[in-house]
């Protein structure tokens, strides 16, 4: 099985206009690889991948992973 195979899916739905969701990077130096801006009703499925380790999300949104749904506060 491809690494890519066993990697976490997240998936986050906007709850207003302009939600932003952040990948960031693995490694010594976590960076900003890549960004996304949702309006309200969309969805995103992000996975983690051999570079993303970490997924932020800025505004109103429902994230809902294996472990549970997480509502955003802002």
């Amino acid at each position: 099985m491809e690494q890519s195979e066993k990697a976490d899916y997240v998936v986050i739905k906007a709850h207003e206009n302009g939600v932003h969701v952040i990948g960031l990077t693995r490694g010594q130096d976590t960076r900003f690889h890549h960004t996304e801006k949702l309006d309200k009703g969309e969805v995103l499925i992000a996975q983690f991948t051999d570079h993303t380790s970490a997924i932020k999300v800025r505004g109103k949104a429902t994230v809902f992973t294996k472990h549970g749904n997480i509502e955003t506060e802002s």
